[in-house]
């Protein structure tokens, strides 16, 4: 018999075991609720209390010993796995005989006595079994032996039951998350919501996804970022304000990118860039501390110390550190590519401007060097349309990205509060578009109205919380750290 007949052979099984119990009135998918009063984590904990106590306890059989008239299970509930001793004497006859036929999955009610066994194993000696939910499908024996990985992400559910170390890594994103609002909770900011769905999406340079409002008969976006909203809220008069959530960006997938993806933005009036990178370092080294009690984690091999302060250098003195070449020095932009071709084999295009070859130098040379907590600073005009231009030097801005692992994860600055400039660097991005780039920045009036009635000085920040969660969890791939990433449907 092959495999394939084999195990629709075990299915179909399932399904008239489910039959006859039905037949019997016995249906498991009848019962409604149970009282459950200790889980097994907790009974492991206080066992000298809770030796010889009657408990109730409900969860998924995993392993299954028989021995005669009697058998041990283990049972896995939200905590972990706890041994159950069953023994016919007990239960009865006719409940053992229906206890044994019991698979690997059932979801199952545990009525009995806390007690240690013979060999020191603590356990609940049962008095009473039922089953609560019949499982009409296999689990994996051994889930990580899977060659088809992807089938992890596609059914997180079984993943979830099957491996402990994932559920723990979810549970940790969960302290992670509620670790950021308790940080900024405790500094005085409001936590906010803003239109996920809008006719602009603006505050940053990515594709939307497109959709269609059917009554108001126009074309939506999904947001790629919430920032000018939150900043339209900060000249409405909210001084601190923060929004964690989903944004949506129709791009690649790699390890690092989901098109649905966890961010948070958050901006103080009266505030700057150096305000937002003290916030930055403290905000990490503080959600750190929380999951794993110390400011070092270790990833993949690597330990990496986000304890304050973190190394501060800006994007175009890590270029010429590393290449040897100021952009900014030669008198003309063409002569400035012609550097880049020849002397660095960049692959430039006719647009780019010296401050375009920074970026593109930066991001093809140096990130591979940022291991360590570094805060990259004043990036260059043409690929910050939202940031405020450095007083000595308006070639570049008060904007920095914070990276880690090679990998960026925060991004922030002094925010660009004169609505004269802002409009002219929003035409500056649509004349980009038209040369071919698709990610460029498009024109929002309504925001620049919002700027002519008045944004104070104000400082922003945006960090990407999943990559800051894949570090501070070990995780190598973004689809580790997202319950449900996305995925091609199966033909």
């Amino acid at each position: 018999m092959s495999e394939e007949l084999n195990l629709n052979e075990l299915l179909k099984i399932r399904r008239e075991k489910l039959k006859h119990l039905q037949e019997i009135g016995k249906d498991p998918f009848k019962v409604e609720k149970v009282y459950v009063t200790h889980y097994s984590e907790g009974i492991k904990a206080d066992f000298e209390t809770l030796e010889g106590q009657a408990a109730t306890i409900a969860g998924r059989l995993m392993t299954k010993r028989g021995h005669g008239k009697a058998t041990f299970i283990n049972l896995q509930d939200k905590d972990g796995q706890i041994q159950v001793y069953v023994r016919e004497d007990m239960i009865g006859s006719e409940a053992y005989e229906l206890f044994v036929t019991y698979d690997i999955g059932d979801i199952l009610e545990v009525q009995g006595e806390i007690f240690r066994t013979n060999k020191g194993e603590i356990s609940v000696k049962a008095a009473k079994v039922v089953l609560l939910s019949k499982s009409l499908q296999i689990l994996p024996e051994k889930w990580h032996g899977l060659k088809d990985t992807d089938t992890r992400y596609r059914q997180r559910y079984v993943d979830l039951i099957v491996n402990p170390e994932v559920k723990d890594t979810f549970i940790k994103r969960s302290k992670i998350i509620k670790a950021v609002r308790e940080f900024l909770d405790d500094k005085g900011y409001l936590e906010v919501e803003t239109p996920i769905l809008t006719t602009i999406a603006g505050g940053a340079a990515a594709r939307p996804f497109l959709t269609h409002h059917n009554t108001l008969d126009i074309d939506m976006q999904l947001r790629i970022a919430n920032e000018l909203y939150l900043k339209r809220l900060i000249v409405g008069g909210f001084d601190k304000v923060y929004e964690m959530g989903k944004m949506f960006r129709n791009e690649g997938i790699s390890i690092k990118h989901n098109p649905e993806y966890t961010s948070i933005e958050l901006y103080a009036a009266y505030h700057d860039y150096k305000d937002m990178m003290e916030i930055t370092e403290n905000l990490v080294a503080y959600c750190a501390e929380k999951v794993s009690g110390s400011t070092v984690i270790n990833f993949q091999g690597v330990d990496i110390d986000f304890k304050p302060p973190w190394r501060r250098v800006s994007m175009h003195e890590l270029v010429q550190q590393k290449t040897g070449i100021n952009f900014y020095d030669f008198e003309t932009d063409e002569e400035a590519r012609k550097a880049a071709k020849e002397k660095l084999h960049l692959e430039v295009e006719t647009r780019m401007t010296k401050g375009h070859l920074v970026a593109l130098a930066f991001e093809e040379l140096c990130e591979a060097d940022l291991v360590q907590p570094t805060f990259v600073l004043h990036h260059p005009v043409e690929i910050s349309p939202l940031a405020k231009r450095n007083p000595d030097n308006p070639l570049i801005t008060n904007r920095f990205e914070a990276f880690a692992n090679t990998w960026e994860i925060a991004n922030a600055f002094s925010e660009l509060n004169d609505p004269i400039d802002q409009k002219g660097r929003f035409e500056e991005q649509l004349a980009q578009k038209e040369a071919g780039d698709e990610e460029a920045h498009p024109m929002d009036l309504d925001f620049i109205n919002a700027l002519e009635v008045g944004l104070p000085p104000t400082g922003g920040l945006g960090i990407g919380i999943d990559r800051m969660i894949m570090l501070l969890t070990n995780s190598p791939s973004i689809r580790d750290i997202i319950f449900f990433p996305t995925m091609k449907p199966i033909e």
